[in-house]
């Protein structure tokens, strides 16, 4: 065991004996129940309760899930989940629908999503950036049909396969035969916007005598939130009231008319008035449906689940300000100007729209024989799509003849199942039977990027200087002669004349998929494992995995866990663990291609992300993705003393391979801008339709290896204060760092270093106490982030902005008017907190941002609603 993990632990031990209470386990006045919550992740036969688990497990029950006022699974997750980190993701092009999130300070894919114990399909967004991660959207999954979750906080890819790197979630569906459950909820923002509307409901139906039938459904529908100011910049100010308005605006554009510039700001985007460009969460609405099965038949049982969800949402992108490289002048066939500001007086903002499709389902049969063995054989199938669709924006290539609303593309990911589990128990003299399970399992994946309408990808006659053929060596031709009789401006002695102009290719903001770019990705896998798990003695048990998984674009990998637990007294263990994992790179990650507006020297650029075995990031240095391979340590204790429980668990994972984007590489079409150049050259040489109109590209790589230390404590307190009153406080804390292992400067800037690292808070706690009396109940929580930094250049200048701890409070207080019928009132955000707003000197406040748009501190301010719950 790695000595650091022997230092973290001793300080988690120390900072434990401070913390009064702390833990992420649902707190009951009857603390034997607490003791004797059973848990059946991680566990294979016999579930083993929260105590007695070898490794880390959070278990929140259907009343806890209850207790958190979001729409958003992911949202609860991360109320819940010190840990779960999840952030709002504006002008991020798919991430404006499909947040990802992240565990143990790993992304989306590294932690596992089951759902009863069954593998989650992936969404079809691959996130553009950072680790490129594509992992099950948890969104899809209603709250109102849980009847509990399951997080094991700790690496599990021996017994569940690639993905459980960080840990595994596990939802456990409702499974009630009888009874309705009915809620509704609406609130707002403390700032008037984003109202959203919740209808949910249950019900649960028998199946003859020995089968059930639960269905939950959800709709929801929130408004658009926005945290801006006027886009007021150095390269153009929109503000009129403003010194500097209309700033270095060139005037001589076409179609630059100062009146119709000013009137058309408020239409630049749609429905945000002067601000033309809107941080904030998007305008969202979805359905949710799901359905959990089962049928007793004597020998065993039948069951099913799944469901169906869509969704909807959409975003900005950045502001198209006159002459920004998108609105120029442009030499039409007649040899008049044209610009876009004659289809959008006030420039425009590319509005981007999703739907989201998903779903799913699971069928298999289990059973116990009299002799102890259980079998369950199961087969599943998922499906994720994303439909694009892009509004309010040009494709600048095609001129006057460009539509202002495209269909980019579609991205769809599917995957089928198939899985065998067993596991037999043997009298072998030890203080209990052994274990021994083991199972097969055949998986088949597909990703595919559906091509957009041929306007969103086109190249135009615009895409190249003097399409109509008007000049020869600067001199006219006789077209150009001819078109200048008719009154035209054209001088082709003049570089700058609008005949030489090269403008961007493909739909502005997200440029469709080609036929070159388009297609299907597919691989299959086979797995199987073993796992041994025993009570050895009264107060040892020790559990191990290994796993065998072969995948058709990737060599086999075996990997294996060992973990155990010892009881020193009834009310104090020991519990650890160490074991290997992988991950192996999506055929998304492997296939998905991106052409979008980014800031990666704080102006914002067309930044094209491109396959990394394809010939355009081949030609510019990449090579094929490998897997990821991790190696896990967990050190812990857990404790009971009458109503108090507490655990503390260290941790520390080891990544190698970690797949990342590059540092985004500048593209220049000067032959004396160096390294710049020669990528404008890879791309021309790979066949890349405007690179003219590209000024950066990057791609995933397995870019560096990483060590996550960190610490959670968690525990629980339940008491009654007085008569008929019951107060359970919850707390959890967790503690996270990641740093790099080894040099990444030939692939990482400095700024991108310093951010990767410190980015993020290192601290962060969830601290809850509910009290009950009668018929009322209040609940209060308290969400603490620790401080973060971020920096321009790598802080080689000084330029590292640190943001304060931010503590934000939630209340709900709740009134159960009749035996069928509860009101609750709260608020989220009570006190209206904000998180630091960014520097404008460290460049991330750029364009009308305010915060820092990624940040996992929520920046939307405080939230009231009012609900209404009734069963029967």
């Amino acid at each position: 065991m790695p000595n650091s993990i022997k230092t973290l632990l001793l300080g988690s031990v120390l900072a434990a004996s401070f913390s009064g209470y702390a833990s992420a386990q649902d707190a009951e006045t009857d603390d034997e129940a607490v003791q004797e919550t059973v848990v059946i992740t991680g566990a294979r036969g016999q579930p083993r309760s929260i105590a007695d688990s070898p490794v880390p497990i959070d278990v929140f029950s259907e009343e806890t899930i209850k207790g958190v006022s979001y729409v958003d699974t992911n949202d609860v997750l991360k109320t819940l989940v010190p840990s779960y980190s999840l952030s709002r993701q504006p002008i991020s092009d798919g991430g404006t629908f499909i947040r990802p999130a992240s565990l143990r300070g790993m992304p989306t894919d590294k932690t596992l999503v089951l759902v009863n114990s069954k593998r989650r399909h992936r969404a079809a967004l691959v996130s553009i950036g950072g680790s490129g991660t594509q992992g099950p959207d948890v969104a899809t999954i209603p709250s109102t049909a849980l009847k509990a979750v399951e997080v094991l906080r700790d690496g599990a890819a021996a017994q569940y396969g690639s993905d459980a790197i960080a840990g595994v979630i596990n939802f456990i569906l409702k499974d009630n035969a009888e009874g309705v459950t009915l809620t509704a909820q609406t609130g707002q923002y403390y700032e008037g916007d984003g109202t959203e509307y919740i209808l949910a409901g249950n019900i649960g139906l028998p199946i003859g005598q020995d089968g059930f039938l639960s269905i939950s459904g959800e709709y929801s529908d929130a408004e658009a939130t926005s945290r801006s100011v006027p886009y007021c910049e150095a390269w153009a100010c929109t503000d009129v009231n403003d010194p500097s308005f209309p700033g270095p605006i060139d005037t001589t554009i076409a179609g630059y008319d100062p009146d119709a510039y000013i009137a058309g700001l408020s239409a630049a985007n749609i429905g945000f008035g002067d601000v033309v460009q809107p941080w904030g969460q998007p305008e969202a609405s979805g359905f949710r449906l799901f359905y959990n099965a089962g049928y007793d038949l004597g020998f065993g049982e039948l069951y099913s689940f799944g469901n169906y969800s869509t969704s909807e949402a959409d975003g900005s992108f950045f502001y198209r300000f006159p002459g920004n490289g998108t609105i120029e002048n442009l030499r039409l066939e007649d040899g008049s100007l044209w610009s876009p500001l004659f289809f959008f007086p006030g420039g425009f903002t590319p509005r981007f729209f999703g739907e989201v499709i998903d779903y799913s389902v699971v069928g298999g049969i289990k059973g116990e024989t009299e002799g102890g063995f259980t079998w369950d054989l199961s087969g599943r199938y998922g499906h994720n799509e994303i439909q694009y669709t892009l509004k309010n924006t040009v494709n600048p290539s095609l001129g006057d003849m460009s539509p202002t609303s495209f269909h980019p593309g579609d991205l769809i990911n599917e995957e089928i199942q198939l899985q065998a589990d067993f596991t037999q128990s043997f009298d072998t003299g030890l203080a209990s039977p052994l274990l021994f399970g083991f199972g097969l399992s055949y998986l088949d994946e597909s990703y595919e990027l559906v091509g957009g309408d041929a306007a969103s990808y086109a190249a135009g006659p615009y895409a190249g200087q003097d399409p109509w053929g008007f000049c020869n060596a600067g001199a006219p031709t006789a077209a150009g002669l001819a078109v200048m009789a008719g009154g035209s401006s054209l001088d082709c002695s003049d570089p700058n004349d609008a005949v030489y102009t090269v403008v961007g290719v493909g739909s502005n903001g997200f440029p469709g998929y080609s036929p070159e770019f388009s297609g299907e990705y597919t691989r299959d896998s086979y797995a199987a494992y073993v796992d041994l798990s025993a009570d050895i003695t009264d107060a040892l048990f020790l559990q191990g995995a290994m796993r065998f998984e072969d995948y058709s674009d990737f060599d086999s990998e075996l990997v294996w866990k060992v973990a155990g637990r010892y009881e020193f007294t009834p009310g104090f263990a020991m519990r650890g663990s160490v074991g290997t994992g992988f991950r192996a790179p999506t055929p998304g990650q492997q296939g998905t291609t991106n052409v979008s507006t980014r800031l990666p020297n704080g102006f914002p650029v067309a930044t094209g992300l491109f396959p990394a075995s394809g010939p355009v990031a081949q030609a510019l240095g990449a090579e094929p993705l490998d897997p990821e391979k991790s190696t896990n340590y967990t050190l812990g204790f857990t404790s009971n003393w009458d109503s108090f429980s507490l655990t503390v668990d260290a941790y520390q994972i080891d990544l190698e391979d970690r797949v990342n984007a590059i540092s985004t590489q500048d593209v220049s079409t000067d032959p004396t801008s160096g390294a710049a150049y020669d990528n404008y050259l890879a791309l021309v040489d790979a066949g890349v339709a405007g690179a003219e109109s590209i000024g950066g590209v990057f791609y995933f790589t397995n870019a560096f290896d990483t060590t996550t230390k960190g610490v959670d404590i968690v525990g629980t307190y339940a008491t009654s204060f007085y008569a008929g009153a019951d107060t359970s406080f919850i707390a959890s804390l967790n503690y996270n760092k990641t740093e790099f292992d080894g040099d990444v400067d030939a692939l990482f800037n400095a700024e991108d270093q310093f951010d990767f690292e410190n980015g993020t808070p290192k601290w962060r706690g969830a601290f809850t106490v509910t009290h009950a009396f009668g018929p009322f109940s209040v609940l209060g929580r308290a969400n603490y982030y620790g401080k973060y930094e971020n920096s321009d250049s790598g802080g080689a200048a000084g330029l590292i902005q640190e943001f304060d701890p931010v503590v934000m409070f939630d209340v709900e207080g709740s009134w159960q008017a009749t035996d069928a019928v509860k009101l609750s009132v709260g608020a989220r955000n009570i006190f209206d907190e904000y998180p630091d707003e960014a520097d404008p000197a460290i460049g991330d406040s750029c364009c009308g941002r305010i915060y820092r748009s990624d940040s996992e501190v929520d920046w939307q301010g405080g939230f009231y609603y009012a609900k209404v719950t009734a069963e029967f």
